[in-house]
């Protein structure tokens, strides 16, 4: 499939359905759809799957800083040159995604890394187990969100003797 026809097909699915969403063209092999709720969040996904519009590459988490109040997460799907990204912004306290691992498995480890940094609640993740920080840093500590210092982190690290 041609990149201009990937992303025709994706504008359409998310224009022409029901969803309630906005679409751009940042860049002539990209097609932003920016989600204005959590829910078509999954219909899409099974959409976009379904028409073999790609694969999942990544799922980046962006704050948007304190002020703003949110959080937004990117999913990033790409079919030959073509980039599907659905961004969705959600609430920085009790922040929450539905998880994609039932229709895509390999979806886990970009959620579990979302989850870690972030603290978005990945709903339907079954292993939550931490994949990069360490074990003993408290659970509210989220070292990618702008609010969370360095000196914070640090002093929330018990250094073990080697």
């Amino acid at each position: 499939m041609k990149t201009e026809e990937a992303l025709s097909i994706a504008r359409q699915l998310v224009e022409e359905w029901e969803f309630k969403t906005k679409t751009e063209r940042p860049e002539p092999n990209r097609l932003d759809v920016a989600l204005t709720t959590v829910d078509d969040l999954i219909p899409i996904v099974v959409g976009l799957r379904v028409t073999r519009l790609g694969y999942l590459a990544a799922i980046t988490g962006l704050d948007l800083g304190p002020d703003e109040g949110d959080l937004e997460i990117l999913y990033h799907f790409c079919t030959a040159a073509a980039v599907i990204t659905l961004r969705i912004r959600v609430p920085r306290k009790d922040a929450s995604v539905p998880s994609l691992t039932e229709i895509i498995p390999s979806a886990e480890a970009f959620e579990r890394e979302l989850s870690e940094m972030f603290g978005v609640e990945v709903i339907g993740l079954r292993n939550k187990m931490r994949l990069y920080l360490p074990d003993d840093l408290p659970e509210d500590i989220f070292p990618m969100r702008k609010d969370v210092s360095d000196q914070e982190i640090s002093q929330s690290v018990t250094l073990q003797e080697i």
